[in-house]
């Protein structure tokens, strides 16, 4: 038999925003499919819990309580990780904030959040591993944690909105200037999935009703929905695919 294109055995990977929800989900997907692992995250305590999770799995993970927003130190947060672990092939840039707020009632500061944990803090650890990446020179998996709301309107959304469809670019920018070091960068789109990250608003009914509105499976989905997505583009599997944004959303742009 061949090998299973799945299969991430002997691969490193990086995982930001890994304490929880979605990262939490992608970093034991990516250890289930062989990968070892590196959280990043802000909190110390829940990483050390994924931590365990994984080396139940019998894989490797090592934790690295950050603030990705300190853009000067990534860097050397990258080069540190990949000496530790023996290189980084695969990075899932996940870690990302809301602010839901009324177009009319958004302020600068925290628009600047937004910005600057979803945009500015993705392209610049993008930049820090793809400088890795090239240095080892066997190629790797530049993963953006997305959203729908890179290609359409939702209400309240209006930062939130603009830096995905920012992300979704500059996923489009690296894939083209890093082809040729044989760096494949992709994103994953979902649309609302129940995590802590979304229970605030999901719990109003009026918006759950708004968010199910043209969701086709008129269900949210859960982290492990996403996983698979984000398993696939780590993987040989998808060996010929890189500029492209991966819709994970009950159908949502398909109408």
């Amino acid at each position: 038999m061949g090998k299973n294109p799945f299969d991430l055995t002997g691969k490193i990977a990086v995982v930001t925003g890994a304490g929880r929800g979605i990262g939490r989900a992608c970093a034991v997907a990516l250890a289930q499919a062989g990968a070892d692992v590196t959280l990043v995250a802000r909190s110390a305590n829940e990483l050390g819990a994924v931590a365990k999770e994984i080396s139940n799995l019998g894989r490797t993970a090592i934790v690295r309580p950050k603030d990705i927003t300190k853009s000067l130190e990534l860097q050397s947060l990258m080069d540190d990780i990949a000496s530790v672990m023996g290189g980084i092939d695969i990075l899932v840039n996940n870690a990302g904030i809301n602010i839901p707020q009324e177009a009319l009632e958004v302020t600068p500061k925290a628009w600047d959040q937004i910005m600057d944990i979803n945009l500015k803090a993705a392209f610049f650890t993008a930049q820090a591993v793809g400088r890795v990446m090239i240095r080892q020179g066997r190629g790797g998996r530049i993963i953006n944690m997305t959203s729908q709301t890179g290609t359409l309107a939702l209400v309240k959304r209006s930062a939130y909105c603009a830096s995905k469809a920012g992300l979704n670019l500059v996923t489009k920018v690296l894939a083209v200037e890093w082809a040729k070091h044989n760096i494949l960068v992709n994103a994953v789109a979902p649309t609302f999935i129940e995590t802590e990250f979304s229970s605030g608003f999901l719990a109003d009914p009026v918006f759950r009703e708004y968010a199910l509105s043209k969701n086709l499976l008129k269900r949210f989905g859960t982290p492990e929905d996403v996983t698979g997505a984000v398993v696939y583009l780590a993987s040989s599997a998808a060996s010929m695919v890189t500029g492209h944004v991966l819709s994970v959303d009950a159908g949502w742009t398909a109408h």
